[in-house]
C-alpha cells in the first residue's frame, strides 16, 4: 500500500540506511544535551544577526531565521539524479531565454503560445536583441523541489531572477559544525563552503573587459530589503563592494562606482534589484533604487548584469508548465525531473476542472513568490474560495492551479522533542562559460507549523542543514 507521506528518515518503521549513523549518534545523546545545542544554535544565529524581513501591510519586520538542528540527508545517488535534472532544465531554460529575446523560433514552431509570452508581465521588451556574454542569461538559479508520497522528486518552481537563501545554506552548515562537530565529521558529508569562491569566479568570467582583475560589485536595494543580510554576507565572503544605486553613475554608456579615490569603472554587477527598479530611464521612472542609464551600458556590452535582465519570463508560473516541452524542443531529451501537474486557468476546460476540485488544489498567482498570493484549497474558507474564483474569472492569465502534494517530512527538534515537519529543497546552480555547477547541498525549508505545507520563511517557515552523503 502506498504511504500517505514520504518520511525522509523512516521507511515503514525502519530507519533508512543513510540515516542509520546519524540516528545512532542522536540516540546516544540525551534530550537535555540536544536542548542545550538547540539553545546554542539560536544564540549563534542571534549573535551573527542572521535575519530576514517579513513584509506585512507595507511594514518590514526583521526576524531571526528559524533553524532546526536535525539535518536532512540525501544520498549521493539521489543527488546525482537531482543534479542531472537541474542541469538539463537550466540548459533548456537558457536556450529559451536566448530564443525568446531574439528569433522566437519556439513560438513560430507552435511549442509555446505567443499569447502566453506577450501577456507575461515579466517579458521585458526593452532587452529584446541584447547579446549577453557567452549567451548565458541564467547565471545563478535556485530550483525548488519537493518529494511526493512515492518518493519522486518534482520540480516545483524555477527561480531565475534573484534567488535568495544561499547565505542561510552556508550559515546552517557553519552552525551545525559548531554544535555537532563529531557527527558532521563521521557522516561523509560533502562540503559546500566553496560556493562564494565559485560565485566570484563566475562573476569574473562574465567581465566584458579581458583583464585579470575586473571590478565586480553587488547591487542591493538597501537595508530595508528582505534579503539584505544575504547581500552583505556574499559581498563580505567574496571581498567585493556592496553598493546601492546612488553609489553608481553611468557616463557615456559606462558604469562607474564612486570611491574616495574618484570614479572606478565597474565591469560586472551581481544585482539583487528587480528588473522594474534597475533603471528609471527604461522601467519605473519613480525608482530610487536603480541606476539611470545602466541598461544603455548593458546594451552596449560595457557591463555584465547578473542575472540577465528579462529572466522573469522563464520563471513565470504559467510558463513553468511548458519547461518539459522546452527540454524536448531544444535538447531532444525527455525531462529527468518531472513538473508538478499544473492547470492553466485561462483554459476554460482546465479552469472548470479546477473549480470542481478546488478543495484539492493550491491556487497561485503567476507573478508572486514567497508564499504570497497563494490559496490552499483544503484549508481556505468557503468565502476565500469564492473570492479567488471571482479573481480568476476576472484575470485567468494571472493564476495557475496545482494539486496539493503532501510534501515529505523530516524529523525536527521542536520545543524539546522530535516532531515530523514537511520540507522542500532549494539547490543552487551557478552557470559559467565552463558549464553548470550545482552546490552539493541546498536550503531545506521547513514548515514549522504542524501540518502546514507552506515552507516559506515569510510565512513562518524555517530551515535545516542539508547533507549530501556518500554511503
Amino acid at each position: 500500500m502506498l504511504r500517505e507521506i514520504w518520511d525522509e528518515m523512516n521507511d515503514q518503521g525502519n530507519v533508512r540506511p543513510h540515516y542509520q549513523n546519524l540516528f545512532q549518534q542522536l540516540r546516544g545523546t540525551t534530550l537535555d544535551t540536544l536542548r542545550t545545542k538547540d539553545t546554542l544554535a539560536g544564540e549563534l544565529f542571534m549573535n551573527q544577526g542572521i535575519t530576514f524581513t517579513v513584509y506585512n501591510d507595507n511594514t518590514g519586520i526583521e526576524r531571526i531565521f528559524p533553524f532546526d538542528i536535525i539535518p536532512r540527508i540525501i544520498t549521493s545517488s539521489e543527488w546525482a539524479h537531482i543534479e542531472a535534472g537541474i542541469r538539463q532544465r537550466i540548459t533548456a531554460l537558457n536556450h529559451f531565454l536566448n530564443d525568446i529575446y531574439s528569433n522566437q523560433q519556439i513560438i513560430k514552431d507552435g511549442v509555446i503560445p505567443a499569447a502566453l509570452i506577450s501577456s507575461c508581465s515579466q517579458f521585458t521588451r526593452e532587452v529584446f536583441g541584447i547579446k549577453v556574454p557567452h549567451d548565458i542569461h541564467v547565471h545563478i538559479a535556485g530550483i525548488d523541489l519537493i518529494r511526493d508520497n512515492d518518493g519522486t522528486f518534482y520540480i516545483l518552481e524555477d527561480n531565475l531572477r534573484t534567488p535568495s537563501g544561499v547565505s542561510y545554506m552556508l550559515e546552517n552548515r557553519e552552525v551545525t559544525k559548531r554544535i555537532f562537530p563529531d557527527v558532521l565529521a563521521t557522516n561523509n558529508v560533502r562540503m559546500i563552503n566553496n560556493y562564494p569562491l565559485l560565485l566570484h569566479e563566475i562573476l569574473n568570467a562574465h567581465s566584458p573587459r579581458a583583464i585579470s582583475k575586473p571590478t565586480v560589485v553587488i547591487l542591493t536595494p538597501g537595508v530595508f530589503n528582505s534579503a539584505y543580510y544575504e547581500h552583505s554576507f556574499l559581498a563580505r565572503q567574496m571581498g567585493i563592494p556592496l553598493v546601492e544605486g546612488k553609489d553608481l553613475v553611468v557616463n557615456n554608456h559606462i558604469v562607474y562606482m564612486k570611491t574616495t579615490h574618484g570614479l572606478e569603472r565597474v565591469d560586472v554587477i551581481y544585482r539583487r534589484i528587480d528588473d522594474e527598479f534597475i533603471d528609471p530611464l527604461e522601467f519605473r521612472p519613480d525608482s530610487l533604487l536603480g541606476v539611470p542609464g545602466i541598461i544603455s551600458a548593458y546594451r552596449k556590452g560595457n557591463v555584465a548584469l547578473i542575472n540577465a535582465v528579462g529572466n522573469g519570463v522563464a520563471d513565470d508560473k504559467a510558463v513553468y508548465s511548458y519547461v518539459p516541452a522546452m527540454i524536448r524542443y531544444y535538447l531532444n531529451e525527455d525531462p529527468i525531473l518531472p513538473n508538478v501537474p499544473t492547470y492553466q486557468l485561462s483554459d476554460p476546460e482546465q479552469r472548470d476542472h479546477v473549480f470542481k476540485n478546488i478543495h484539492k488544489m493550491v491556487i497561485k498567482r503567476t507573478d508572486q513568490s514567497g508564499g504570497y498570493g497563494m490559496v490552499m484549497g483544503n484549508t481556505a474558507t468557503e468565502a476565500e474560495l469564492e473570492k479567488v474564483k471571482l479573481d480568476i474569472l476576472q484575470q485567468p492569465r494571472e493564476f495557475i492551479a496545482q494539486p496539493i502534494i503532501r510534501l515529505s517530512t523530516v524529523p525536527c527538534f521542536l520545543n524539546g522533542t522530535f516532531q515530523p515537519r514537511h520540507v522542500d529543497l532549494r539547490p543552487y546552480a551557478l552557470c559559467g562559460p565552463d558549464g553548470i555547477h550545482i552546490v552539493p547541498g541546498g536550503l531545506t525549508r521547513v514548515a514549522l507549523r504542524e501540518g502546514s505545507l507552506v515552507v516559506n520563511s515569510s510565512q513562518g517557515g524555517g530551515s535545516k542543514d542539508t547533507w549530501i552523503i556518500d554511503l
